[in-house]
């Protein structure tokens, strides 16, 4: 998967959505299941890493 922070999170809406539907088979949404499960990971590492850069650029700019 190579998306970036907000592909991912729009897929995951898609997902989440086709989920709540209750439409799919069981082998369907295991499937969604684990794509959103990996796609909401990619994306909680995302976020840590942005979170990492802003503390690093704050603790430079206080002791600059």
């Amino acid at each position: 998967m190579n998306m970036n922070y907000e592909q991912s999170v729009k897929r995951l809406e898609e997902i989440v959505a086709k989920l709540e539907e209750g439409s799919l088979s069981l082998e369907e949404s295991l499937k969604l299941y684990e794509e959103g499960t990996l796609l909401s990971e990619q994306c909680r590492k995302t976020l840590n890493e942005a979170k990492l850069k802003i503390t690093n650029i704050n603790e430079v700019a206080e002791n600059g």
